[in-house]
């Protein structure tokens, strides 16, 4: 059976005629492609005795909204059929949470009308009692609930607040965006007993966690740092649909599990397998040494617990004048992991461990060895924005042309000796050097 990603619309719904008629439905038909005024498929079942037909809305799709509902109701209502006739929507993803309550809202109408939801989870349940292999990666596993995304302006704040000579109120809009991506956590206890006819040789009684990508071609583990961040006991979940969640970003991606719950039991298992064989040494009764493999077995491995999660994966843009600034962290509530920060970071050499200083004159962040103090203003100006000129054989650094014209006035109408204090390192320097030499003269 094809792989479900890989097929159209239509190819998903004759899937579909499949699966139900090996379920036990009756006369399950693929309506035309044209004009099935949302019937994608007709099928009947006998419940106590009494047909009724049902009228099979199927949608290939991340998430099915209450628009779905709407339309099926409407297509169950105006079927033409003498027997009782009932809904029911089919997806590979997941309702809204106004989809179910649509639902409910027709159950309560007094129509008479039944609407089923089907969601990716229930029909690979559906699938497996028909005897129908809808597993690695024709059915994907479905998840519900996401690690909040917190505030999504404050990691940014933070970073800018470790930034000299900036204020809140210059960093203006922050536009984000933010990637669900897939995560499974899989609690795998094993216990194993290995005997010869010596008795037990060997015992392995351990419990095993991990954290695997859910979005890759095969499942694999999340890095370490990721893995230690997700380890967390104070992690909260919310429902993904909760528009709270999705407030204030600019765009929104939601990736899809790549692989059934299945694969990934399998997955864990193997690894439990290889973590725990060991090839132990023993002397048999006859006094003769022997060494035997021991690898735990499927009866003596069980999965515990198989929690997937959806991970807020945001990404920030910050613009302040001529620069932009970029920062890339996952969220959990209050707390964050950052990825990739272009915040604290000069943005002519690239040093972020040590203070840096922001340059009004431009937008740039700069390490101490490209910022210096602009002559009029007194505030700070970066090397590359600054105009520069010679004053009393010192390089002096202005905001602008216009500045340094200003300045240049100025200091033409200095006395000699104010001129002078315009080159201070030179004056310290020649003084320490007639020191050393009367020092050295007498």
């Amino acid at each position: 059976m094809p792989v479900l990603d890989d097929l159209s619309g239509l190819e998903f719904e004759a899937i579909m005629v499949d699966v139900f008629s090996n379920y036990g439905y009756e006369n399950v038909e693929q309506t035309p492609q044209t004009g099935d005024e949302g019937r994608d498929i007709l099928m009947e079942e006998t419940v106590n005795g009494q047909r009724r037909e049902i009228v099979v809305e199927c949608k290939h799709m991340d998430q099915v909204g209450r628009e779905i509902v709407q339309k099926l109701h409407s297509a169950a209502l105006t079927h033409d059929n003498s027997a009782p006739v009932r809904g029911m929507v089919v997806t590979t993803g997941i309702f809204t949470d106004q989809a179910k309550e649509h639902v409910d809202k027709i159950r309560a109408g007094g129509d008479g009308m039944e609407i089923e939801l089907v969601d990716g989870n229930r029909l690979r349940e559906i699938s497996e009692e028909a005897g129908l292999d809808l597993q690695n990666g024709k059915v994907e596993l479905v998840c519900r609930h996401t690690l909040p995304p917190g505030d999504i302006e404050k990691p940014v704040l933070e970073q800018f607040d470790s930034v000299n000579n900036i204020e809140p109120s210059e960093i203006g809009s922050i536009e984000s965006s933010v990637q669900f991506y897939p995560v499974v956590s899989i609690e795998a206890r094993t216990d194993a007993k290995f005997e010869t006819s010596v008795g037990v040789i060997h015992r392995v009684n351990e419990c095993d966690t991990f954290h695997l990508r859910g979005n890759s071609s095969q499942p694999k583990p999340i890095d370490d740092s990721l893995q230690q961040f997700l380890d967390d006991d104070s992690h909260q979940f919310v429902e993904l649909n909760d528009p709270t969640v999705q407030e204030g970003f600019d765009s929104i991606t939601i990736e899809r599990f790549r692989h059934a719950e299945s694969d990934f039991k399998e997955w864990a298992a193997d690894q439990v397998k290889a973590e725990h064989t060991e090839t132990v040494e023993y002397t048999g009764k006859n006094n003769v040494d022997y060494d035997k493999e021991c690898v735990p077995s499927d009866s003596d491995i069980s999965i515990t617990n198989l929690t997937p999660m959806y991970v807020p994966r945001i990404r920030s843009k910050t613009r302040l004048l001529e620069h932009g600034y970029s920062l890339e962290y996952d969220a959990a509530g209050e707390n964050h992991r950052i990825i990739e920060n272009g915040i604290f970071r000069c943005n002519h050499c690239g040093w972020s461990w040590i203070s840096l200083t922001y340059c009004e004159n431009c937008g740039s962040i700069n390490c101490w060895r490209h910022i210096r103090t602009e002559r009029v203003e007194g505030t700070p100006v970066c090397t590359e924005c600054a105009v520069t000129g010679r004053f009393a054989l010192r390089k002096r650094f202005f905001y602008d042309k216009e500045n340094m014209e200003q300045f240049r006035e100025e200091f033409e109408q200095y006395s000699p000796h104010k001129m002078i204090l315009e080159n201070r390192p030179a004056i310290i320097g020649f003084v320490l050097v007639v020191l050393v030499a009367l020092i050295y003269l007498l």
